[in-house]
C-alpha cells in the first residue's frame, strides 16, 4: 500500500498530486610621446570608458561600484606593500583566493560530500517507490504516463526531504561560481582599466605610467601585450590542468557530464589567444588566480585539510590522494601512448 509508508514515502491517496487531472501538467504553449604598447583597437575598444564616452554596457561595468572598488583594493594594497605591481597583483589575488574562494570552495565540498553520502539513501527510496507506484498503477488501472508522474512527484518530494533534513541542497554548492565569477570579471575590468590610462592617478603619475615600468622578467610593460606568448599559453596550461585533475575525480560520469568537461577544455584553450590580446596585467592576474585555483583544488584533496574543514568522509575518499591522481594521470595520458 502507498499509504503504509506515511510521510517516508506515498502521502495517502487523497493527499497524492497525480497530475493528469491536473492542469499544471498540460502542455503549455591619453596623448603624449609615448606610443601605446597596445593595439589601435584594444585602445578603442575602452575609450568609451572614460566619463564622455558614448556609453553602452562595458562602460557601465567600467564605472560600477564593484569595479571602482577593485580598483581601491589594487591601489591600497600596492600603497601598503610598497612592491612593484605585479608582485601588488599578485599579493592581491593570493590573498583574495585564499581569504574568499577557499572558504567557499572548502563549503562546495562540504556539501557535495553530504550530498554524495545520501546517494544510497536515495537509491533505496527509488526503488521502494518504484515498487509502490507498480502497485497501485496495477489496481488502479493506471497508464504509464500517470504512473510515472506520480513517481516523478513524489520522488522529489521525497529527495528535497532528505536534503532538508541534512541540510545539503546541492545549490549551496553554486555559491563558490556566483561569487568567484564576478570577483574575476572585477578584478579584470579594473586593471584593464589602470592599463589603458581610464582612471586613476597615484601623487603626480598616472597607474597607466606605474605599470609600464611596473613588470618583472620577460613583461617589464605590464600594459603592453606579451608577445612571448608565455603568459597566455601558461594560464591555459594552468587551467587544463584543475578540468583534468576535476575530471580524473569523476568515476562513471554521465554524458552531460562529459559534454560539460569537454566544453571546458574548450574554453580554456580558447583563453589562450584571448590572453594574448589583453595587458600582461590582466593575464598576470588571471594567471596567479588560475595557479592558487590549482593549488586549492590539490589542497582540498588532502584527508588532513579535509578533517580540518569537517568535511564528511566519502566512499571515493582515499588516504593517499596524491598519489592515486597521478597513477591516474599517467595511466590516462602517458601510459597508453
Amino acid at each position: 500500500m502507498l499509504c503504509r509508508l506515511g510521510g517516508r514515502r506515498l502521502r495517502p491517496l487523497p493527499g497524492l498530486q497525480l497530475g493528469v487531472r491536473d492542469p499544471r501538467f498540460a502542455s503549455a504553449p591619453t596623448g603624449g610621446a609615448r606610443r601605446s604598447a597596445l593595439p589601435v583597437w584594444a585602445v578603442a575598444s575602452v575609450s568609451a570608458v572614460s566619463p564622455g564616452g558614448a556609453g553602452g554596457w562595458y562602460e557601465a561595468l567600467a564605472t560600477s561600484a564593484p569595479v571602482r572598488g577593485a580598483e581601491e583594493l589594487l591601489l591600497g594594497a600596492h600603497s601598503a606593500v610598497g612592491l612593484p605591481w605585479w608582485g601588488s597583483i599578485l599579493l592581491t589575488t593570493v590573498a583574495l583566493r585564499g581569504a574568499v574562494t577557499l572558504p567557499l570552495a572548502a563549503y562546495q565540498h562540504y556539501i557535495l560530500a553530504k550530498v554524495e553520502n545520501l546517494q544510497p539513501e536515495i537509491r533505496n527510496i527509488a526503488r521502494d517507490l518504484n515498487q509502490e507506484v507498480a502497485i497501485r498503477a496495477n489496481q488502479l488501472g493506471w497508464s504509464k504516463r500517470v504512473a510515472r508522474l506520480t513517481y516523478l512527484k513524489n520522488m522529489r518530494r521525497l529527495v528535497s526531504e532528505l536534503y532538508v533534513r541534512d541540510n545539503c541542497h546541492p545549490f549551496k554548492a553554486t555559491v563558490l561560481v556566483w561569487i568567484q565569477l564576478p570577483m574575476w570579471i572585477f578584478m579584470s575590468v579594473a586593471l584593464r582599466n589602470f592599463s589603458t590610462g581610464a582612471t586613476h592617478s597615484e601623487a603626480g603619475f598616472s597607474v597607466k605610467e606605474q605599470l609600464a615600468t611596473g613588470g618583472v622578467l620577460w613583461f617589464p610593460d605590464l600594459t603592453a601585450l606579451d608577445s612571448t606568448w608565455i603568459l597566455p599559453v601558461s594560464v591555459g596550461v594552468i587551467n587544463l590542468l584543475i578540468v583534468e585533475i576535476f575530471a580524473l575525480q569523476k568515476m562513471g560520469e554521465s554524458r552531460f557530464q562529459a559534454y560539460v568537461t569537454y566544453f571546458v577544455r574548450a574554453v580554456s584553450v580558447l583563453m589562450i589567444p584571448i590572453a594574448a590580446t589583453v595587458p600582461s596585467s590582466i593575464v598576470l592576474y588571471w594567471l596567479c588566480s588560475s595557479f592558487m585555483g590549482l593549488s586549492q583544488n590539490l589542497l582540498l584533496r588532502s584527508p588532513r585539510f579535509r578533517q580540518l574543514c569537517r568535511i564528511p568522509l566519502t566512499k571515493r575518499d582515499s588516504d593517499t590522494p596524491y598519489k592515486d591522481l597521478f597513477a591516474a594521470f599517467y595511466a590516462k595520458f602517458i601510459s597508453r601512448k
